[in-house]
């Protein structure tokens, strides 16, 4: 016989496949038996077309397509003999999906073997439809199935039962046929039968209301007696598993009544007392117990309150978490974090069994732990919770390390009593565990450090101490620690400010100096770290005189460096120390406070970039910093996505800004696009260093210009790290006398050109029912990047505004300059207007467009108004 005609028998199609010691061998095989089933079925062969079709369901097992033998599925389930309707209908579960537009031509063969007198044919009928039904199918096929919830054999009802269940699922609106047999099915002796009752009436409950409140009034007593009967049953051999009987049907009689208590207190009192009952008296020695107790755990969660059932509950969980097996440990944990919005006190009683599985080996526990953890601290736990943390922080594998310290620190930013915990558990973490410690964490801390003005001395202290002892160089402990001995260094000295708490200590200036020299000569430290060390050995050299001269030899050894901010701060640092002695104390001032509570709205995302002046009721925020109400927000874009435009500001981080660490790949103008500001205090944390736009305090010779200007006595160190920068920051008001940077070079003004370029035609950039904004356009011949923008804003309302700002953002490809606007008073209708001129350097010009985005601010009557707008109808060739 051919080995690959349609008379081979399957084992022995099986046995060559399996005989193939290559994917292409066993490519051919198959190519070759699939074409002699195709001969066979052109042929119309009935002798072997049961073999067919199940060599071509081996074939579908294997991956491959068998499409071609669907029709023949049918064929064979048209047939009148048993054992050929059970292959076709093996075929068409196996071959066939839902998706299939076949499956039209099956549904009368369907409903007759659904009718058949053989109940082994009703059977496959129904296994075939619970598997393959769709929704047409479910709705022609509905009165049959119901009649067959009702057949005298138990295994139909059971299978009708099943197929019920997908019908409702693919047709809701055919729940409420199904409703009254599903309740009769409760009542069945049967097991199996009685499992899929139960089932279903879980399904309708969820698909249907009707369904829910019949199950509710008339099922729920008999639901009761039967799980009492079945957990008080005694031994069964047919039904036992592990000592229990029927843990299946106690889970799903558990899972109907979650279904039926859950927001129905008159339900939920009825089965109470056996829920207790059950959740007392399950063995918890086996798997299966356990699995009923999570199930009685899961109903009792669900249903109305009962205080005491949610104890009992929790216990149990809390039993699960000193259990060995880590699949029960995590269940628990996962079960903990629901009930802890339900009832937070007793899962607090577990707390200590929840820390331990914080130090568990397994990593999906540990992470599950902490997660529970930092759910269940609160104010009157957060000191012995961090500290079990943080101990344990010493000695966990590093793949963990990150997010307990994230984790960590959260919880000390968020629950922290008093600012001198704060700065010592932050301490410890840094310690422990700097290197995973975000940037944002570290920038909070030194905020909070900058507003605990009596804490200066010990802070400075304690980091001192915690460099001299950390074994590894920690990079972000470091950069606190270099900050700190950079604003406080004179404190450390002088041992300013001893606490009680405090060990006493001495340090000399020069160990005040080797610590930032250690910091800059380190290889481990980062660009950021040798920068901000530069700017503390600045500070240094005018805090401590005596070492000047050591501090100038330790900035000039980077002169010579590869990276080219360093060389540079090297170099202006060198020249300010040597050359302007006179003006070097009031630029390296002590840093201004900090507003602790902008910082914490802009860690939110909704801090704006204007901080509101204005006397209000102030807002309690931790660690005793009062936050004035909010102003308009600033941030006009979305600056979570990286194709969103950037807006004109310092750079992307006000904290290095603040530090004068400048890590862009291009130097960026200081200051903010937005101009008429509202008055800002000392504490603007967008003014960093103290940047030079502060309001005039006393004149003072520039460094950078023979004239005087009016500056902050703290100037800005932000300035010293661009030669451009300081150049277009020196400027006096008049903007007259020729300017000299830090290296000695003078740097004339540029003169301006009175030749404007070619002519673009005017825009209106925003329009709404109260506010007109006008664009006029002009360009300097021989510069077609840059483009200078007369903005003209008019008043259509009735009203004055007062308060007026303007800010704008554009994207990154674009860089923005804004001058102050001509007033912030703009009168009503129509009859005076406001001017600011803006300029646009566009770097791709020629390739992309300008686009700008508009938010506009001001007051009217009293009441503040915010409008948004974005500007892309520009002028084509800007």
């Amino acid at each position: 016989m051919n080995p690959f005609s349609s008379g081979t028998r399957l084992r022995d199609m099986i046995r060559a496949i399996r005989a193939c010691k290559t994917a292409a061998e066993e490519r051919a095989v198959v190519r070759k038996e699939c074409a002699a089933i195709r001969s066979s079925i052109n042929e119309n062969d009935h002798d072997y077309r049961h073999r067919n079709i199940a060599k071509l369901m081996f074939i579908h097992m294997l991956g491959y397509p068998t499409h071609f033998g669907q029709m023949e599925c049918l064929k064979l389930i048209a047939s009148a003999e048993f054992p050929e309707k059970r292959i076709g209908y093996l075929g068409l579960m196996l071959l066939l999906d839902e998706r299939q537009e076949v499956l039209m031509l099956v549904t009368n063969s369907l409903k007759q073997d659904l009718n058949h007198a053989n109940q082994y044919i009703v059977g496959l009928a129904l296994c075939a439809l619970g598997n393959i039904c769709s929704a047409e199918m479910a709705r022609d096929l509905a009165p049959e199935v119901e009649r067959l919830l009702q057949f005298r054999d138990p295994n139909t009802r059971k299978k009708a039962a099943l197929c019920a269940i997908r019908i409702i699922k693919k047709v809701p609106d055919l729940a409420e046929n199904f409703i009254n047999p599903a309740a009769a099915l409760l009542k069945e002796k049967h097991h199996g039968v009685l499992i899929t009752g139960v089932q279903l009436c879980t399904d309708l409950c969820k698909v249907s209301a009707e369904a829910l409140e019949y199950c509710r009034k008339k099922c729920t007593g008999g639901l009761v007696r039967t799980l009492k009967d079945v957990a008080n049953s005694p031994y069964a051999p047919e039904y036992d598993i592990a000592g229990i009987t029927d843990p299946f049907l106690h889970i799903r009689l558990l899972r109907l009544l979650h279904v039926l208590g859950q927001g129905d207190a008159d339900v939920s009192d009825l089965m109470n007392d056996i829920l207790a009952q059950v959740a007392t008296k399950t063995e918890t020695n086996k798997n299966a117990g356990n699995a009923i107790l999570y199930e009685c755990v899961e109903t009792i969660m669900s249903i109305e309150d009962n205080g005491g059932l949610r104890v009992l509950a929790i216990n149990i969980l809390g039993r699960f978490l000193s259990n060995r097996d880590n699949n029960i440990r995590y269940v628990a944990l996962n079960m903990l974090m629901k009930a802890i919005t339900v009832d937070t006190q007793a899962v607090q009683r577990h707390r200590a069994t929840i820390v331990e599985c914080v130090k568990d080996s397994d990593a999906s526990i540990r992470k599950r732990a902490l997660e529970l953890v930092y759910l269940l601290v609160n104010e009157s736990n957060v000191k012995p919770l961090t500290k079990e943390l943080i101990e344990y922080l010493e000695r966990s594998d590093q793949e963990f390390k990150g997010d307990l310290t994230a984790k960590i620190c959260s919880i000390i930013a968020k629950f922290s009593p008093e600012k001198i915990w704060y700065i010592d558990q932050m301490l410890k973490v840094l310690s422990e565990a700097g290197n995973f410690v975000k940037d944002e964490v570290w920038h909070a801390l030194i905020v909070v450090i900058s507003n605990a003005s009596d804490l200066h001395g010990y802070t400075v202290r304690a980091l001192y101490r915690a460099f001299q002892t950390s074994a590894e160089q920690q990079e972000t402990l470091v950069r606190v620690a270099v900050w700190c001995i950079g604003e406080y260094g004179d404190l450390l000295v002088k041992n300013v400010g001893v606490l009680d708490i405090e060990d006493p200590i001495t340090v000399t200036e020069s160990d005040a100096v080797d610590v930032v020299e250690v910091a800059i000569k380190h290889h481990t430290s980062d660009l950021t770290t040798k920068a901000m060390s530069l700017i503390a050995l600045l500070k240094l050299s005018s805090r401590f005189p005596s070492s000047s001269e050591r501090i100038q030899d330790i900035i000039i050894q980077n002169r010579g460096s590869l990276v080219l901010e360093l060389q540079q701060r090297s170099i202006e640092f060198n020249s300010v120390i040597e050359k302007h002695h006179n003006i070097r104390s009031a630029l390296v001032e002590r840093m201004p406070v900090l507003d602790e509570a902008t910082f914490i709205g802009r860690r939110a995302g909704s801090t704006p970039a204007t901080v509101s002046t204005s006397n209000g009721p102030s807002l309690n925020l931790p660690n005793g910093v009062t936050k004035p109400p909010a102003a308009p927000l600033v941030d006009l874009l979305d600056l979570s996505s990286d194709d969103a435009p950037a807006p004109s500001s310092s750079g992307a981080d006000f904290l290095q800004d603040l530090l004068g660490v400048d890590l862009s790949p291009a130097s960026k103008q200081p200051g903010i696009s937005g101009t008429n500001q509202a008055p800002r205090t000392g504490t603007d944390v967008l003014l960093d260093l103290l940047s030079i736009e502060t309001p005039p305090a006393s004149p003072i010779t520039d460094i950078l210009s023979s004239s005087q200007v009016y500056k902050s006595p703290h100037a800005s160190l932000e300035g010293l790290s661009s030669p451009s920068a300081l150049s277009t920051r020196a400027a006096t008001p008049a903007g007259a006398a020729p300017m000299m940077d830090l290296l000695d070079g003078f740097v004339p003004n540029s003169p301006i050109s009175e030749d404007n370029g070619p002519v673009y035609p005017s825009i209106v950039a925003f329009e709404s029912s109260s506010l007109r904004i006008m664009f006029n356009f002009s360009k300097a011949r021989g510069n077609p990047q840059t483009t200078s923008i007369q903005a003209t804003f008019t008043n259509l309302s009735p009203n004055v505004y007062t308060d007026f700002i303007f800010q704008a953002a554009v994207p990154k490809f674009l860089q923005l300059h804004l001058d102050p606007a001509s007033s912030n008073t703009l009168p009503a209708g129509g009859n005076g207007s406001i001017t600011q001129n803006l300029r646009v350097i566009n770097s791709q010009h020629g390739k992309k467009s300008l686009v700008m985005r508009m938010r506009i601010a001001y007051k009217s009557n009293d009441e503040d108004i915010l409008e948004e707008g974005q500007v892309s109808n520009f002028p084509r060739g800007l």
